[in-house]
């Protein structure tokens, strides 16, 4: 919806109702990814697409339907065997487009959502596509870091899929989540679509060594767009780092220096020292340190070399507080070897680090897998 979204909000503070598509799921070599939307104005007019030209004419039948009739509606569309270019994904692909009027009556938190998009902010929609009860399709859920706005129908449910939306939202991932017909996670009935309206997090990996390009990899996974930076030219390079969706030629403090000053990072921004030579290291993560904006900050190195990077951080200025925030030895102890595994360990810490996770095994604990945060709903 983020490319309709002007348009849209424009109709919506001028009290008009839209009919709007949204592609909320795909299957093989479906045009448009999850979220591409089309909005079908007061006038008639079509902004936005959800296929490229496939299937927007019978979108528009339908919005324009759901405009009159104020009735939501999930729709697929994909090959037919009797009539595959009439209406069909000529490509093979399958897409299921939920299509509903959004007014201020129907979606009165939409304002919520368009403001934090103009001021990027991370920012998460949940709509149920399908329910049991016709009365709850189309009910809209706004979800922030701190609190969320809107319910889809009862508190349990809005609590399930907060924790849910917000682990998408930290990933910057959009997808279709099954519950129970009461937000039961063991059940099935209804389907909420997430809509992440935020830029994915970054990993910035330092030390253009084999086990970057295994946490690269874990990064990429994780949904995190992975820089690795390494000031030797002859290992920097796109075909050691496939995973990275930037390698960069520069001195690791110099480049961080840079994205400091121009915004390029935030408080998601993870930090993975991996070079474990005290001239690229202290510089660096003297100034990470004294960032104190990252989400992580960990490097690389055995207790010998921890012992002598705090001694020269601290040297340099580094205040104790500001060294409790280094993850050093990096990563949780799960006996790695290979730097896969080591990858795997760096990946596990960061999780935990996000989400308040203790690292310890679930067979040993008690209560709850998922951990709670505080949520304000306004209802």
């Amino acid at each position: 919806m983020r490319d309709v979204l002007d348009d849209l909000i424009a109709i919506w503070r001028g009290g008009g109702t839209a009919g709007v598509g949204t592609v909320v799921r795909t299957f093989e070599s479906a045009p448009r990814p999850a979220g591409a939307s089309m909005v079908v104005a007061p006038d008639g007019s079509v902004l936005g697409s959800v296929s490229g030209g496939c299937v927007e004419g019978a979108v528009y039948e339908v919005a324009t339907t759901a405009t009159t009739t104020g009735s939501p509606s999930l729709e697929r569309y994909g090959v037919s065997d009797d009539d595959a270019f009439a209406v069909g994904l000529t490509c093979g692909g399958v897409l299921d487009v939920f299509v509903e009027p959004v007014s201020r009556t129907t979606f009165p938190e939409l304002g919520t959502v368009a403001n934090a998009v103009a001021a990027d902010q991370p920012v998460a929609v949940a709509t149920i596509i399908a329910h049991p009860d016709p009365d709850r399709v189309g009910m809209h859920l706004v979800v922030r870091e701190a609190h969320a706005n809107g319910s889809l129908g009862s508190e349990r449910t809005n609590n399930a899929v907060v924790d849910d939306a917000r682990g998408l939202l930290a990933t910057g991932a959009s997808a279709v989540l099954s519950y129970g017909p009461d937000g039961e996670r063991l059940g099935d009935g209804m389907d909420v679509f997430v809509a992440s309206y935020a830029p994915r997090p970054r990993m910035l990996v330092f030390g253009a060594i084999d086990f970057a390009a295994a946490v690269a990899e874990q990064g990429a996974f994780l949904g995190y767009r992975v820089t690795v930076c390494d000031a030797r030219a002859v290992f920097a390079t796109r075909a050691r780092f496939p995973s990275a969706e930037e390698v960069v030629v520069d001195w690791p403090h110099r480049y961080l220096d840079a994205q400091i000053s121009t915004g390029a990072v935030d408080r998601r921004t993870v930090v993975c020292v991996l070079t474990h030579d005290p001239k690229f290291d202290i510089p660096l993560l003297a100034r990470a340190l004294r960032h104190r904006e990252f989400a992580y900050v960990g490097a690389m190195g055995s207790r010998r070399t921890h012992d002598d990077r705090v001694a020269r951080l601290r040297d340099e200025g580094v205040t104790d507080a500001q060294l409790a925030g280094l993850s050093s030895p990096i990563g949780l102890d799960l006996g790695a070897r290979t730097p896969q595994e080591t990858a795997v360990s760096i990946a596990a810490e960061i999780v935990a680090r996000r989400w308040g996770g203790s690292g310890e095994p679930l067979a040993t604990r008690h209560g709850r897998i998922h951990h709670d945060s505080a949520v304000a709903h306004d209802t």
